[in-house]
């Protein structure tokens, strides 16, 4: 439950979890409530961010196949990071971030990038990628 407070034209202005004097009590999934938390027909924060990290694992996939980057640059974590998104992705879509042009490297659980079998690697030479 939400309580709304509403301008004299009628409109939300605000939402509040606690009752306020002159709230409105209004459930969650009311039509009103969605529209002023901008998840009905608005374009969401979480939707720009979502869109604004696929164009980085894509500035990412693209500087490291120039070799401007290698993925060893990159912390752990954010390696780590990428290497789940890219998975996911390619389970969701068929197709994905491209980190190592086609094979299929990994992170041994100490962290470290590890590279796909060498028939896997499509030509890609793994000793510039590794450390």
């Amino acid at each position: 439950m939400r309580y709304a407070i509403r301008d004299p034209q009628g409109a939300i202005v605000s939402l509040h979890r606690e009752p306020l004097p002159g709230a409105e009590p209004l459930p969650v999934q009311h039509p009103e409530v969605q529209a002023f938390l901008g998840n009905e027909g608005e374009r969401s924060f979480a939707q720009l961010d979502a869109n604004l990290v696929r164009v980085l694992e894509d500035l990412i996939d693209a500087l490291i196949r120039r070799n401007v980057l290698r993925i060893t640059d990159l912390p752990s974590e954010a390696q780590a990071k990428l290497f789940d998104r890219k998975h996911f992705r390619e389970g969701m879509q068929g197709h994905a971030l491209s980190l190592y042009g086609g094979g299929h490297a990994g992170l041994s659980p100490s962290g470290q990038v590890v590279p796909p079998d060498a028939q896997d690697a499509a030509g890609t030479d793994w000793s510039d990628l590794m450390p």
